[in-house]
């Protein structure tokens, strides 16, 4: 089997991640019980968890000229992402406040910091872009960067996959050079206004979609084909911070790989599922083994 080359252009955040029984309410101030700091990020964690899933992986991003900065990029490029491509920025890195809750529910605010700064790609950037198998992007860095990799992988014939995340406005452009979309309950309303009962509603954007929807599963949907409908890997939860970014880059890996879009996405649902049994964001990101073993587990 070839290996995926996968690029990713996406944020890299300072996740500042707090542990505790119960999510605070607004105005409400809770004790908690542990404290970690660790290096995430939509687009980081991305990277790496395609980089643990099987994949070479290029990251297209930027980090502050800070501390953090320091230590994003010494961890992503430990991680074997290739970093050559990785701008530092002048001020802040982006950074992640995260708390979890006892039940590995999360809440989070996100700062962006450098992830601001990452626009005008520049024709080395552009380059590493049409040279992979697969491009994987999300919406916590400019879209009008995402939009300028998605039309450069389309000209050269590169997947597209976006995971529009957060929630926000995408516009048509973007749209129709995606090959594949990634959105959960939330981000899927954003764009079409309708619930998760109608995951084929994607439809009406992008030739194939998949709706995440946590402990219930996922919908695939591709046009002309009935809604696919593939359950979740049981495991005990213990946060599931980056569980979309894990699930995110398997899926790409395997579409890459060849695999068919179900079987993909089964394939990155026990990715998903694998990474909610560890604390925290990028160290919890499953390896192919992990995927595989859990991959292989009768539903």
């Amino acid at each position: 089997m070839q290996q995926t080359r996968v690029a990713v252009v996406g944020s890299a955040n300072m996740d500042l991640v707090g542990i505790a029984a119960a999510l605070p309410r607004p105005g409400e101030t809770v004790l908690g019980s542990d404290f970690v700091m660790l290096p995430g990020g939509k687009g980081a964690n991305q990277a790496v968890a395609a980089v643990r899933a099987g994949a070479s992986c290029v990251f297209l991003g930027a980090i502050g000229s800070d501390a953090f900065g320091v230590t994003l990029k010494a961890r992503i490029t430990a991680a074997g992402v290739d970093t050559g491509h990785l701008r530092v920025v002048y001020g802040s890195s982006g950074v992640a406040l995260v708390m979890v809750g006892g039940a590995g529910e999360n809440a989070i605010l996100v700062t962006p910091g450098a992830n601001d700064g990452f626009t005008g790609l520049t024709e080395g950037e552009l380059a590493a872009v049409r040279e992979a198998d697969v491009l994987v992007a999300q919406l916590e860095v400019p879209v009008e960067t995402v939009t300028a990799a998605a039309l450069a992988a389309r000209s050269a014939g590169t997947r597209v996959v976006l995971n529009a995340a957060p929630a926000r406005p995408v516009p048509a452009e973007l749209l129709a050079a995606t090959d594949l979309l990634v959105v959960n309950e939330t981000e899927a309303h954003a764009l079409t206004g309708r619930g998760p009962d109608e995951p084929a509603a994607l439809l009406e954007l992008v030739p194939r979609a998949v709706l995440t929807l946590g402990g219930h599963g996922a919908w695939y949907v591709e046009r002309d084909r009935p809604a696919v409908h593939v359950p979740a890997v049981k495991v005990d939860v213990v946060d599931s911070t980056a569980a979309g970014d894990a699930f995110t880059a398997a899926l790409a890996v395997a579409w890459g790989e060849g695999r068919e879009l179900v079987e993909a996405v089964h394939w990155a649902a026990a990715a998903g599922a694998a990474c909610v049994r560890k604390l925290g964001a990028s160290v919890a990101l499953p390896r192919r083994v992990e995927i595989d073993e859990l991959f292989s587990r009768p539903v």
